[in-house]
C-alpha cells in the first residue's frame, strides 16, 4: 500500500513557514535532487493554507500530473475543480486515498493536518530537510500533540550548503 510521507523544509528552530507564511528562507542546494523526490509521488495532500501558498508561489501548472487533495472545511469544491477538496479526512478517506494511484502520497506541509493524520495513525514517515536559518517565530512543524510518537531514522544526508535531510519511519 502507498505510504503517506510528511516531507517538508524546516528552519533549525522548528518552523515550516515564517510568521507571515513566508518561505523565502528555503534555499535549494544544487546537490538536492528535487526532480527525483518529485517523481516518487503521484498525489499531493495538503491543507488549505499550504494549497493557497503553493498555488500563489508555484502555480497549478507546477503540480501538473499530480492528483491534488486539499483538506479544507472552507474551500468550495466548485471553485476549485482542479483539486479534490475533502472537508474531513477520516480513517476511511485515507484508506480510500491510499488505494488510488501507484506512488506514495506527499503530505506537503500543514502542521495541523500533520497532527490530525498522526492522531489517525496515517503518517508513515517524517522527512525533514533542515535549512540552516533561525526564524524565531512562524508555523511550527507540529502543533502540540496529546501523546508522544516514536520515530526511527531511515536516512540522513548532509549537503555542502549545510542543509541536512533526515527521514524517519513512524513507529506506532
Amino acid at each position: 500500500m502507498r505510504r503517506v510521507r510528511y516531507s517538508v523544509a524546516m528552519s533549525l528552530d522548528g518552523f515550516i513557514a515564517g510568521p507571515k507564511g513566508e518561505s523565502d528562507w528555503i534555499v535549494m542546494d544544487p546537490d538536492l535532487d528535487f526532480s527525483a523526490l518529485w517523481a516518487q509521488f503521484d498525489t499531493l495532500l495538503m491543507g488549505r493554507k499550504t494549497y493557497e501558498a503553493a498555488v500563489a508561489r508555484l502555480g497549478l501548472s507546477m503540480m501538473k500530473g499530480k492528483r491534488i487533495v486539499v483538506a479544507s472545511r472552507t474551500l468550495n469544491p466548485k471553485d476549485h475543480p482542479e483539486v479534490t477538496v475533502v472537508p474531513d479526512l477520516t480513517k476511511a478517506e485515507m484508506k480510500a486515498l491510499r488505494k488510488q494511484g501507484s506512488k506514495d502520497i506527499w503530505l506537503m506541509g500543514g502542521g495541523v493536518l500533520f497532527k490530525h493524520l498522526l492522531s489517525l495513525r496515517e503518517v508513515d514517515s517524517v522527512e525533514v530537510t533542515t535549512i540552516p536559518v533561525l526564524l524565531s517565530a512562524g508555523v511550527p512543524l507540529l502543533p502540540p500533540i496529546q501523546e508522544r510518537v516514536a520515530l526511527k531514522l531511515e536516512m540522513h544526508k548532509v549537503y555542502r550548503s549545510s542543509i541536512v535531510s533526515l527521514a524517519y519511519g513512524v513507529q506506532y
